[in-house]
């Protein structure tokens, strides 16, 4: 019989209610260019975490609202994953363009777009059940915040100066969300 130093450690989750995660993107555009940023919520199972950052490198091609929804969603599982965790996990978010792609919805049109959804498809297949919700905006305000913050952490705040020019994020000028909204 095995003593207590070789049990395996790790999180139980048997019967466990699942994780939440609440992802969410911000793009600012500036003279220069575009700058990308994410935030993320983990909750349940006694977990409370939250990170944010940018997405892409500033005024990256690819500095675009749907690549930091992405990317919330992919770190939120990176992290949860690295804790260890392989239980069900019910991730919320207010763009409904990765919800609707992860759950086949939408066909993934755009071909930047293909590696991100390949990739938290990846990471799923890595937790027992992995449950994509859509939530509205209201209902996913810390995420929000989060990725505002990381946009102004590197010094590129969010303001509306005028609708679709500088300092106008793509969430609220619409510009970014419909890249693949056809099934």
């Amino acid at each position: 019989m095995a003593d207590d130093g070789q049990v395996p450690r790790g999180i139980v989750t048997l019967d466990a209610p699942p994780a939440v995660v609440e992802f969410d993107g911000a793009c600012e555009h500036t003279r220069r260019g575009s700058v990308a940023g994410y935030g993320f919520t983990v909750s349940g199972l006694g977990i409370g975490h939250e990170g944010h950052g940018l997405a892409v490198p500033p005024f990256h091609p690819r500095a675009t609202n749907n690549v930091a929804e992405y990317v919330g969603a992919i770190c939120a599982l990176e992290w949860l994953a690295r804790q260890g965790y392989r239980g069900e996990v019910t991730v919320r978010g207010d763009s409904q363009l990765v919800i609707r792609q992860m759950t086949g919805e939408y066909r993934v049109r755009k071909e930047h777009l293909k590696a991100y959804q390949e990739r938290l498809m990846q990471l799923a297949a890595l937790f027992r059940r992995v449950e994509f919700q859509w939530v509205p905006r209201e209902q996913n305000r810390r995420a929000d915040a989060l990725s505002k913050q990381a946009l102004r952490e590197a010094s590129f705040p969010t303001t509306k100066k005028s609708r679709g020019g500088a300092g106008v994020p793509a969430e609220e000028d619409g510009e970014d969300e419909p890249d693949d909204e056809e099934p």
